[in-house]
């Protein structure tokens, strides 16, 4: 593995690597050398909690140091192009890991630069989130081939998006429950549909009706409504989104055992309910947690590279 750029570019064997050597890392957590003598930068053009958090502590628990580059601080934010400065950060570093709005600027770094680039959120994926939610849910409910998860809200987000080159690549039925404006896209589909290509447990289904979303689920996913840089459209997706919520109701139509995940943050009362969320609140805050273990499976996964490129 180079790279993790996203969900829909990883190799299935990558992504089963890193599925397999997660859940070894949380069960002996610690020190280990997998990046001694290493320097990772964390490229930060979008605001993080978990995220950022996650990725310093599991460097510092690999045995590497980081090194956190705001937009601000860095030539980029005065307009020095992604080439310089993927070429340039390659004489120093050993990876890097960016948080930013495009896609494509992920992907020029890469193309012009000699270390691992790590894909810690744009506006088309969120693969880290993704990989530790299939790590949460096989821990909690077993192998997710099979599994039937449900995503309500915003369903042309990317973290949808994510999710939808994951049961793709893994095989598993996916209901998107969305208002029609909030859908994915036909091009997104099209290509997930490729992607998947003859595996007998895959199943798209995208609807209108939340309840027909969850009908008989083993997972109820959901994130904000409002994702950072669309804070313009507040007002208009609170009111198109109102009815695309996680409460008892819906939980009703879901299997009994229904696993309720959330990315995090959670604004109560919109996208889920407050009683529903404490109700789930420990399978969500060990979904928060796994981002940490299965980021330090990426990283070591990628350390090697990251040698080379040195």
């Amino acid at each position: 593995m180079k790279h993790l750029l996203s969900i829909e570019e990883l190799d299935e064997l990558d992504m089963s690597r890193i599925l397999t050597l997660a859940p070894k890392i949380k069960r002996k957590r610690g020190i280990s050398p997998a990046l001694k003598g290493q320097s990772w930068g964390l490229i930060f053009t979008k605001s993080s909690t978990r995220t950022r958090v996650s990725f310093q502590v599991g460097i510092r628990e690999l045995g590497g140091e980081s090194l956190f580059l705001s937009n601000n601080e860095i030539q980029l934010g005065r307009g020095e192009s992604i080439a310089d400065t993927a070429r340039v950060l390659s004489r120093f570093m050993h990876g890097v890991i960016i948080r930013t709005f495009a896609q494509d600027d992920l992907r020029e770094f890469a193309k012009w630069g000699t270390i691992p680039v790590v894909n810690a959120l744009t506006d088309e994926e969120h693969p880290c989130q993704i990989l530790a939610d299939l790590f949460t849910i096989s821990e909690k409910r077993g192998a997710v081939p099979g599994k039937k998860i449900a995503f309500i809200g915003d369903g042309a987000c990317n973290v949808c998006r994510s999710w939808l080159f994951a049961a793709a690549k893994l095989g598993f039925e996916l209901s998107v429950g969305a208002p029609s404006g909030y859908q994915p896209d036909d091009e997104t589909v099209a290509r997930v549909r490729k992607a998947a290509g003859r595996k007998a447990k895959f199943k798209l289904t995208i609807t209108e009706d939340c309840k027909e979303a969850a009908n008989n689920a083993d997972v109820l996913y959901t994130d904000v409504w409002v994702s950072m840089g669309k804070e313009g459209e507040s007002a208009q997706r609170m009111k198109e989104l109102a009815g695309y919520q996680i409460n008892r109701g819906l939980l009703q139509a879901a299997k009994k055992n229904a696993l309720v995940m959330h990315c995090l943050p959670a604004y109560r009362g919109k996208e889920i309910t407050e009683d529903v969320f404490e109700a789930h609140a420990k399978d969500i805050f060990d979904q928060a947690e796994n981002r940490l273990h299965v980021q330090k499976a990426i990283l070591t996964l990628l350390s090697k590279q990251g040698r080379k490129g040195s």
